[in-house]
């Protein structure tokens, strides 16, 4: 009897503590940290949510958010990383290059989903898309026929076009090799180009000016995150100019920008949410691959379009994902 009550008492203690234990692990919330150049929630982190919820994720149910955004101070990233590294989040998503460079060196082993890198392997986030190969894998937005075709459709738009600006963060160093590209395309075309460099804001009146005095007839902004805090700075400008200017993401068009051709930045974020649930669920980023976006959209402002007395050709807006009317 006395063997036959320990059986039954060793019986409940342990369904007891298999309860107990399967009450921990649904109670467990996943730390999420999420890494920004930027000021505060954007579209893309809530984009990012929302990818998250759409696969179960609630806030405060199953996932937490840890946020860490560097308003525009880049020599913060690397504090703000190692504070996520110090709270000991489940993954990190960069949003950005610099993001991912300052997470990599806080940490190689707490996992890394980056967005919006623009050419991963050049930069040495990952040893290459197919085999990350370390704890970074994630999204990048580089494609080797993007730069080419802004430079074709500015030519389509502005038939006498003869001289391209662009301007340019050089502490993004995933630009590059679109920047390469994008000359090669107007040398193609017989057009002319000058890039200028940009650190801060305080240089944007400074480079507009200097676009001015090389008589641009049409002006790209390559991807950056300087670029994407300041967004309603650089429409104005552009538009104080009357430049045609060809934005690097469609949110830009939105507010008031006059045409971009890129892939969604918002789009980017929801599907990095697929990364952080696989990664969540025990993949290694090591063993997932990079992914890169295979549709790009061309969204034009028409009134941008009007008030710069520019007409967009018929069989361009017909090409158009979306019109700004």
């Amino acid at each position: 009897m006395k063997s036959g009550n320990i059986s039954v008492w060793s019986l409940a203690t342990v369904l007891l503590t298999a309860v107990f234990v399967q009450a921990q692990q649904a109670a467990k919330i996943a730390r999420i940290g999420y890494l920004s150049p930027g000021r505060g929630r954007s579209s893309y982190s809530e984009a990012l949510q929302q990818g998250l919820r759409d696969l179960g994720y609630l806030e405060g149910n199953n996932i937490a958010f840890e946020y860490r955004n560097a308003d525009g101070k880049f020599d913060q990233l690397p504090n703000l990383a190692a504070d996520l590294v110090r709270l000991k989040v489940d993954v990190i998503v960069a949003a950005g290059d610099a993001p991912t460079d300052a997470a990599r060196k806080a940490s190689n082993k707490i996992p890394i989903v980056m967005v919006l890198s623009h050419d991963p392997v050049a930069v040495g986030h990952v040893a290459s898309l197919a085999k990350p190969g370390g704890n970074v894998t994630g999204l990048s937005t580089l494609s080797a026929e993007l730069a080419g075709k802004r430079v074709e459709l500015l030519k389509e738009i502005i038939p006498k076009i003869s001289r391209l600006s662009m301007l340019r963060d050089p502490r993004n160093r995933g630009t590059e090799p679109h920047l390469t590209e994008i000359k090669s395309a107007a040398r193609a075309l017989g057009l002319q180009t000058q890039s200028f460099e940009l650190r801060s804001s305080d240089e944007f009146a400074n480079a507009f000016r200097a676009v001015a005095k090389t008589h641009a007839d049409a002006l790209i902004i390559l991807p950056g995150a300087l670029f994407n805090i300041h967004q309603h700075l650089l429409i104005n400008s552009s538009a104080k100019l009357r430049i045609p200017t060809m934005f690097p993401e469609e949110t830009y068009v939105l507010i008031g920008g006059l045409m971009a051709y890129a892939t969604s930045y918002p789009a980017q974020f929801r599907r990095a949410a697929t990364y952080v649930d696989k990664i969540l669920k025990g993949a290694k980023p090591a063993d997932v691959p990079v992914e890169q976006p295979t549709k790009f959209d061309l969204v034009i402002n028409l009134k941008t379009a009007k008030q710069m007395g520019l007409t967009i050709p018929p069989n361009v807006l017909a090409r158009a994902d979306r019109v700004i009317r």
